[in-house]
């Protein structure tokens, strides 16, 4: 961990979870100021008067401030850093934009279904000259086991960032690196962000083909039920991502390629490399409730996000259908209706060009 900040920033986490403690413990021991505030109520109460604490890659303690509301945060920031589930990214925004501040930054980690471009838009017609960055995944890995301890489990290895406006991008990859140190490289687009994230077709099949055991509330190891039938399915999401993301113009590699930049694994095949990450880590715990971010964030703002973009492209995605349909069925939930970006986005109404214009 770098432990000394060439310059000292002044950063506002929007969160309470796991990778919003795990960030401003991260930023804090580097020696950057930290506030924290959490959207969904008293999350992050208990750090007024306790330290932060945190195991994992190192063990150590920091303070941190935390404000009372999204207009103490922005007032406090020089940069903000939105680490919260995408199904509060929305509502979140709302509440931050009155507040933003020209010249100001806000870094989505991690943005998906086009959150960050919400953002940017909304900006633009409120008059504010913001730039707003964009991961596909996060910084770190981490486990919240309290409102103030936090397991930090990994650092990954490399992070593509992108920026609205993109002529902003290598400010951003300069000020992401200023804050978490080496590792961060420009993507062409906030699209390319957005389809770089592969957790909702991986977790999208580990859901649905583990279900009796989160329903019943059963431990498991996520790596170890990443059978080859199941890495069958996740391959089969992930050839669709790279043919939508190819329909606009972006090249990614597959998802085997993902493991092997965030985790250093060297299995060439998905089943080979599951069973190498659970031999190295023997986890990380499948989850064990139905509301799990697996479904709850992934379906909605990952798998049907692909179905739309696919639909604007005309790419077919019949893996991705199926494995959405059949966790709506299993919930009692449309998942694409959860998505509430991709109307105020417009996209059923979008073309290529035109979404490509946009970013």
């Amino acid at each position: 961990m770098n432990n000394t900040a060439r310059t000292s920033r002044r950063v506002g986490i929007a969160g309470a979870g796991a990778i919003a403690l795990a960030s401003a413990a991260w930023l804090r021991r580097a020696g950057h100021g930290v506030t924290l505030w959490s959207p969904r109520g008293p999350g992050a109460d208990a750090l007024r008067t306790q330290a932060l604490e945190a195991g994992g890659i190192e063990t150590f303690s920091v303070r941190v401030e935390v404000a009372r509301d999204a207009a103490e945060l922005c007032a406090a920031a020089d940069v903000l850093l939105l680490a919260l589930p995408v199904n509060g990214h929305r509502r979140t925004m709302d509440a931050l934009l009155p507040f933003l501040r020209d010249g100001q930054t806000v870094i989505v980690s991690s943005m998906a279904s086009l959150s960050s471009l919400y953002l940017h838009e909304a900006a633009v017609r409120a008059g504010r000259r913001v730039t707003v960055a964009s991961f596909g995944t996060t910084v770190l890995t981490a486990r919240r086991e309290s409102a103030t301890q936090v397991r930090v489990m990994t650092r990954r290895q490399a992070i593509g960032v992108s920026a609205l406006p993109g002529a902003h991008v290598d400010e951003a990859v300069a000020l992401c690196t200023e804050l978490f140190g080496e590792g961060f490289f420009a993507q062409g687009s906030a699209l390319a962000s957005a389809l770089a994230n592969v957790n909702p077709q991986s977790h999208g099949p580990l859901a649905v083909f583990n279900w009796t055991r989160i329903e019943r509330g059963e431990p498991w190891a996520q790596y170890h039920c990443m059978t080859p039938g199941v890495a069958r399915a996740i391959e089969a999401l992930d050839a669709e991502r790279r043919a939508v993301a190819a329909a606009f113009g972006i090249a990614l590699g597959p998802i085997e390629a993902h493991f092997a930049r965030s985790f250093g694994t060297t299995s060439e095949k998905l089943a080979d490399i599951a069973a190498e990450l659970h031999a190295q880590r023997g986890g990380p715990p499948g989850p064990t409730r139905t509301d799990t971010r697996f479904v709850s964030e992934d379906m909605p703002y990952g798998l049907a996000f692909v179905e739309a973009l696919g639909a604007i492209a005309g790419v077919p995605t019949p893996a991705t259908r199926t494995v959405l349909d059949a966790a709506s069925l299993v919930n009692g939930i449309d998942y694409r209706r959860e998505n509430d970006l991709v109307e105020p986005l417009g996209l059923a109404r979008e073309t290529v060009a035109g979404l490509l214009a946009r970013l």
